[in-house]
């Protein structure tokens, strides 16, 4: 389960690292749909072997063990970063200001 300081944090923008299973994924979140209600998601964008790869979490999951945040963006003025798709990091870590 998500804790409620990390989902607090857990905002477009931020570095995280999602411990799911053996292997944690670790990478951007770019969007956060539905608030706090039983549908909630965030989403999470990585580049594993040159290829984007997104995965989509349920916030109310019991297969997430453990969320943490690795970095915090500076200023978003954004609360969806699909445009990120379409960038390389060195783009994104300017443009964001974020480490990835």
């Amino acid at each position: 389960m998500i804790t409620e300081e990390a989902l607090k944090k857990i905002r477009p923008g931020a570095k995280v690292r999602v411990y799911e299973g053996k292997t944690p994924f670790e990478g951007l979140v770019i969007a956060r749909k539905h608030g706090t209600e039983a549908g909630a998601t965030f989403t999470v964008r990585a580049m594993v072997a040159g290829v984007g790869v997104e995965r989509v979490y349920p916030v109310h999951s019991p297969a997430i063990q453990k969320v943490q945040v690795v970095a915090s963006p500076r200023k978003i003025h954004r609360s969806k970063l699909y445009f990120v798709r379409g960038m390389s990091g060195s783009r994104i870590r300017q443009k964001l200001d974020v480490s990835l």
